[in-house]
């Protein structure tokens, strides 16, 4: 599943859970939404660590 869809399914359950005063479910909607974000960016660090590794291969 990619970032975006996890985040808004995140935000989904963080909304019905607010709607229906179930904090365990508004909390894993939070939960969820933290998970993506840190996903996205360990997905970006590690392009760009690529990209790094790959000018430094063509400069030699």
């Amino acid at each position: 599943m990619n970032t975006g869809m996890e985040k808004a399914k995140g935000r989904i359950k963080e909304i019905a859970g607010r709607i229906t005063g179930h904090e365990r479910l508004e909390a894993e909607g939070r939960t969820d939404q933290v998970k993506a974000r840190i996903r996205q960016t360990v997905t970006s660090v590690r392009h760009r660590a690529e990209g790094i590794r790959d000018s430094l291969k063509h400069d030699r």
